[in-house]
């Protein structure tokens, strides 16, 4: 196993679950819950199922001031994101690819949560060039589970 190889497997701690959201339905406001279910096709409550690479979206929790600093603004909640889940305490960048126990679920980073042009509308002008590398990651849904606030993120499975 090269050096390389051996430090990119490597993270300092779990995360934790900061926050989750579904969408109700199309273009309404984010439902914050303490508890869901993670079926194959995303989150249960969730309008938009999407059984594949971006089943469940995720956002790093530490990214969030740094958007609000774009936007020079004072707060950035994760419900403006539109993401299903943000995390803090480990690098979802660096997970891409990897397998992660999130609660009782299995998920699989498959790739970069590019924003839309709604955070044009959700954030103001300059939105989605502010959001653009902070977007967070997609993921497929390996093994269904329950996830709530506080529960712990890990890397499960180092992929090449």
């Amino acid at each position: 196993m090269s050096k390389m190889h051996e430090m990119m497997k490597n993270n300092a701690q779990s995360g934790i679950i900061e926050w989750i959201g579904v969408r109700p339905a199309k273009k309404v406001e984010m439902m914050q819950l303490q508890k869901a279910h993670i079926k194959l096709n995303g989150l249960d409550q969730d309008y938009r199922v999407n059984p594949g690479k971006r089943s469940v979206t995720l956002v790093q929790w530490e990214h969030l001031p740094v958007i609000a600093s774009i936007m020079g603004c004072k707060h950035v909640g994760p419900e403006l994101l539109r993401r299903n889940i943000a995390v803090s305490g480990i690098n979802l960048l660096g997970l891409r690819k990897h397998t992660i126990k999130i609660g009782d679920a299995v998920l699989k980073i498959s790739g970069l949560c590019a924003p839309c042009s709604f955070m044009e509308k959700t954030l103001g002008h300059g939105g989605f060039n502010a959001v653009r590398g902070h977007g967070g990651v997609t993921a497929e849904v390996v093994k269904e589970g329950i996830i709530e606030i506080g529960s712990a993120v890990q890397l499960l499975e180092f992929n090449d």
